[in-house]
């Protein structure tokens, strides 16, 4: 009987033992991740990612170049139809550019900082420092930390779970909703830390060509452009309608007008409800001039797309059409929903 409660409260103290060097443990490899990845000069990173919409997986092949200080240049290309979109920061501001069109939104934002990042090791790592509440285990390979996100125009995104090997490689990262339903997914096959980049590497100028730029500045759209300065390769023409796949209640299309442009056709959805918005579509084509033009908000995905993001309206370009998305009454997220929408299945009529 003795023996038997020896062996009991053995048990018993190994087992707090386990539970309290797993504490420390979690701590201590923050504490390294931390050292690894934020004490870099610089990085570059490659991997894949994909984003679950409903029944669709759009998926990109994802490039992400960093050096301190507030550098950033990330490609991403959609594996659907080849498009890639490259965000790109330096001293000049924060743009989104599109250079198959030779052309770039340029913001003055606050990105990458004001919210999660799946795809920028030193924001994963601030995710994970930053929560009081973080959870961790072992696995067969190595480690799993979860903690909060923060993605202010997508509340159903919760939590992540950071994958990390044995040798405090971050090789997987998953964004759940509250039901640990994965909605973004970022896998890491490559991570060079500390890489050189050339002086010029993070320059607007390496992504788009723009003419008659001898003083090294950016030329940008405003009211005061003439009409050769919006110079393009061919006027298009809208071919098919493109209509939301969603639609909030009590909510129908009104009205529909096509309208000829300089450089194509523009197409205005007006939709009449309770929840009453405008969808605005017009054909864009390659700048020659190249084309930056300075935007108010911010930069958000809009699953197959980045979009520029504001308090009543959405922008963004996609399969040579522009969209623009306003609503006076309408939260952002539910703008967002119709966005998404629009990207997951094209329909004419």
């Amino acid at each position: 009987m003795k023996k038997f409660i020896f062996y009991v409260g053995f048990i018993f103290l190994f087992s707090f033992f386990l539970i309290g060097c797993g504490t420390d443990n979690s701590k201590d490899i923050l504490k390294k991740l931390n050292s690894k990845f934020n004490n870099a000069n610089s990085y570059y990173v490659n991997g894949v990612m994909e984003i679950f919409n409903n029944e669709d997986t759009y998926t990109y092949n994802v490039d992400v170049s960093y050096k301190k200080d507030n550098y950033y240049k990330v490609s991403l290309v959609n594996t659907l139809n080849n498009h890639e979109q490259v965000i790109l920061r330096n001293d000049n501001g924060v743009y989104v550019v599109t250079p198959s069109l030779n052309k770039s939104f340029k913001f003055q934002s606050d990105w990458p900082y004001n919210n999660s990042q799946i795809y920028l090791l030193n924001s994963i790592i601030d995710d994970l420092s930053s929560d009081d509440k973080l959870l961790f285990k072992n696995d067969n390979k190595g480690y799993v930390f979860t903690s909060s996100v923060n993605y202010p125009n997508n509340k159903s995104l919760m939590k992540q779970n950071v994958y990390v090997d044995d040798k405090l490689n971050i090789n997987k990262v998953e964004v759940t909703d509250k039901n640990n339903k994965v909605q973004i997914s970022m896998k890491f096959d490559k991570v060079k830390l500390n890489k050189d980049f050339d002086k010029d590497y993070f320059e607007l100028s390496n992504l788009i060509k723009i003419n008659n730029n001898t003083d090294g500045k950016e030329k940008e759209k405003n009211d005061n452009n003439s009409e050769d300065e919006k110079t393009t390769k061919e006027t298009a023409t809208i071919k098919d309608v493109i209509y939301p796949m969603y639609l909030p209640s009590n909510t129908s299309l009104a009205n529909k007008e096509i309208i000829d442009t300089d450089d194509g056709q523009r197409l205005i959805l007006t939709f009449d409800g309770d929840n009453p918005f405008v969808l605005i579509e017009e054909t864009v084509s390659y700048q020659k001039d190249g084309l930056v033009i300075p935007v108010n908000g911010d930069l958000d995905f809009l699953t197959d797309v980045i979009g520029v993001v504001s308090d009543n309206s959405l922008t963004w370009e996609s399969n040579g059409t522009s969209y623009y998305l306003v609503s006076d009454t309408m939260e952002t997220s539910e703008l967002i929903d119709i966005a998404k929408s629009i990207s997951v299945l094209p329909v004419s009529k």
